[in-house]
């Protein structure tokens, strides 16, 4: 029980504010709060299963930096992403094939890819040694505290325009994405490197940005 607990604890407190937390913000304003949150389960528990099982064999094949450097460029792509905003209806029905849950289960699922909640569940799994209580506590929290961000999201959607949710949260994602990125780079490269590469980052996202500001208008 000690694993469970901890495992539970540490990942509601890790999520609170965090990328994946503000995704489920972002689907629930899409689809109904109870598919997201089945969503969120399955994909957290095929995810941390992974990260329990076999996680800590990735680094053998491909270093966890890489990982996680392509998890923070692809929310800085999913902000972009959602600032398309009706342009998404032709994909929403493509994705409608495969049903909500699905669709939200491969974005959760791709999203943990690298997160620090992953890493979190294999460092639990080699301290505790105990893989169903880990896997149990990690879910559980990982389930908690994206139904806050749920809750948060359908509180939004009912008050503020849903334009102004779009920019609040590709905003957000974009800044999840940069810190990430930054993180990374920060231990590997002389600030003036890692300044270059935020500056052109940032010129790419704000062009990005700017087209797809354009088309809609």
């Amino acid at each position: 029980m000690l694993a469970f607990m901890a495992s539970f604890l540490f990942v509601v407190l890790a999520e609170m504010g965090d990328k994946t937390q503000l995704l489920a913000m972002a689907f629930a304003a899409r689809y109904k709060a109870s598919q997201v949150l089945m969503a969120v389960f399955l994909a957290t528990l095929l995810n941390h299963a992974l990260a329990v099982m076999v996680g800590h064999f990735l680094t053998i094949f491909i270093p966890m930096e890489v990982i996680s450097l392509m998890a923070a460029l692809s929310f800085v792509f999913f902000g972009l992403w959602t600032l398309r905003g009706d342009k998404l209806e032709g994909e929403d029905k493509k994705e409608n094939r495969f049903g909500p849950v699905v669709t939200v289960a491969i974005a959760f699922f791709l999203a943990e890819m690298g997160d620090k909640t992953q890493l979190a569940t294999i460092s639990l799994a080699v301290e505790y040694r105990n893989m169903f209580y880990v896997l149990a506590g990690t879910t559980l929290g990982m389930v908690v505290a994206d139904a806050i961000g749920i809750i948060l999201g359908v509180v939004m959607r009912k008050h503020i325009p849903e334009q102004a949710v779009k920019w609040i949260a590709a905003s957000l994602f974009i800044f999840f994405g940069f810190s990430g990125v930054y993180k990374i780079l920060v231990a590997r490269l002389p600030f003036l490197y890692i300044l270059i590469v935020l500056i052109l980052l940032a010129t790419a996202t704000g062009f990005a940005g700017y087209r797809i500001s354009k088309k809609k208008s």
